[in-house]
């Protein structure tokens, strides 16, 4: 079984309410070959939701504590990336998932860049804190850049 970020396949969990549909990944979906997760949404977060970026570091130094996830209001929102992150990481071993396609430049999601977490639009080279657990746990992470 494949997870793929809930966004990929066409729906509209992602911060501003949008999606970033992938056809590929969506028709994966359709044909029940593939299940759709959202670590922001099992975290605990709604849709919409303001913008998040790691500060301080990326998805590794996020689960070591040396550093945060926050809203660009300044909001420390850390505990609900970890909880997202650990949610998804469940719902992958529970499905058998041999490997995990999420959205790129995500503070959750991100598998190869990340946002520099000073809310100016400049990517850095990093992984989210969900990638970064999954791969903690010897699961695949790709990004739909790399299908």
């Amino acid at each position: 079984m494949i997870l793929i970020s809930a966004c990929l396949a066409g729906l509209n969990v992602r911060y501003n309410s949008t999606n970033c549909i992938d056809d590929r990944l969506q028709k994966l979906v359709l044909e029940k070959k593939a299940i759709t997760v959202c670590p922001e949404l099992m975290g605990g977060f709604s849709t919409p939701r303001e913008p998040a970026e790691i500060v301080g570091g990326n998805g590794d130094d996020v689960l070591d504590g040396k550093a945060t996830v926050i809203e660009r209001s300044g909001r420390d929102v850390t505990e609900l990336y970890m909880k997202g992150a650990y949610a998804t990481l469940q719902k992958a071993l529970e499905v058998g998932a041999t490997q995990v396609v999420l959205k790129e430049n995500s503070p959750s999601c991100g598998s190869a860049a990340i946002y520099n977490g000073e809310f100016n639009g400049t990517k850095i080279v990093g992984e989210g804190v969900t990638t970064a657990l999954l791969r903690r746990n010897n699961i695949v992470v790709l990004s739909e850049e790399d299908i």
